[in-house]
Formats: structure tokens, C-alpha cells, sequence
């Protein structure tokens, strides 16, 4: 996937990472921007511990047009977040993935087994009432050779913008996770 600056990426440039975060994120998303501070304080606490970060925007840009990849190289350039930003225009790994909402947080251990989903922070939209960091506290573990205490939180936020939908259309399948 093309990438806000200038790369294109695939799964093989993180094959040397100990651990993988994939989030989906978006410009606009109100839970999205409260809560990017602290997910930079999270990626600058664990990228020298040889955590990868990619964020993917699977937005559709016809449903907001400041999600698509001109607005995402602006947002990189004046906020310089230490994270990918990679953009999923076709929407193939979102689906894939099964992404509900931005942000909605995927970590692989380093054999690349799924050992979380779901949310960042229990409020991402307003980063001074966070009382629990469920991604930190899944990193730790993981880096720490322990099996994820919690594996699956709901992620909050808004939903994933799929194209030709209503803004707020969810798939069937979705609901609360656990």
C-alpha cells in the first residue's frame, strides 16, 4: 500500500519487528484525534523495543473527502507522527481484517499471530478521562512473553467509511465483540 511518505509497504518490510500493530485510522474522526497524542507517546515509549507501527486509512474519500491521500500526506506533515500512514483505498485490508471503527488497534506477536484487537484507550476522545491503556497493557505482555490477559476489547470510535454505503453503515456481521 502506498504510503504518506512516498513508500509503498507490505507485510515483509515488518518481518524483523518483535511485535506488529496495524491500526485503522482516518483525518476526521473526533476519537481518532483525541486520541493520536497518546497513541505517539505509545509509539515513541515501544518502537525501540522493536515494536512496528502501520496505520492504515481504509476511509472511503467519497464519504468524507478530507480522508483521502492528499489530506493524509497534509495531517503527516503538520503533525510528523512517528507511525506509517498507509493508505487501503480498496478497502481489501480493512475487510480482511474485519476493522469496525477508527481507531480499532490489530497486535501480532513476532510470529505474526493475532494476540489483540479492539481499542487503543478506554476514552479516545478525550485523552484526560483515559483510565486504561488496553494496547500498552497488551504490548507489555507480549513483549514480556506472556499470553494477553485481555485479547479483545470493543474498539471506540467512529465506524470504518465503506464506499458506496451510508456513513454510518456497519456490516451485518458487526457487533459488540465481547
Amino acid at each position: 500500500m502506498p504510503a504518506t511518505d512516498g513508500k509503498n509497504y507490505s507485510p515483509d518490510d515488518f518481518r524483523t519487528a518483535r511485535a506488529l500493530v496495524v491500526f485503522f485510522t482516518c483525518n476526521h474522526c473526533p476519537f481518532v484525534i483525541g486520541s493520536d497524542e497518546v497513541t505517539r507517546d505509545t509509539v515513541e515509549r515501544y518502537r525501540d523495543r522493536g515494536v512496528a507501527f502501520i496505520g492504515l486509512n481504509s476511509n472511503s474519500e467519497n464519504t468524507y473527502r478530507e480522508d483521502d491521500f492528499p489530506h493524509m500526506v497534509k495531517r503527516m506533515e503538520e503533525h510528523n507522527f512517528p507511525w506509517i500512514y498507509a493508505h487501503d483505498k480498496s478497502q481489501e485490508v480493512a475487510s480482511a481484517y474485519g476493522a469496525l471503527r477508527t481507531p480499532h488497534f490489530f497486535v501480532f506477536d513476532e510470529e505474526r499471530r493475532l494476540v489483540y484487537t479492539g481499542r487503543g484507550v478506554d476514552n479516545p476522545r478525550d485523552a484526560t478521562n483515559i483510565t486504561t491503556n488496553d494496547l500498552e497493557r497488551a504490548l507489555d505482555e507480549v513483549l514480556g512473553g506472556k499470553p494477553v490477559s485481555v485479547p479483545m476489547t470493543n474498539p471506540i470510535g467512529c465506524n470504518v467509511k465503506w464506499e458506496g454505503k451510508d456513513a454510518h453503515w456497519m456490516p451485518p456481521e458487526a457487533c459488540d465483540l465481547v
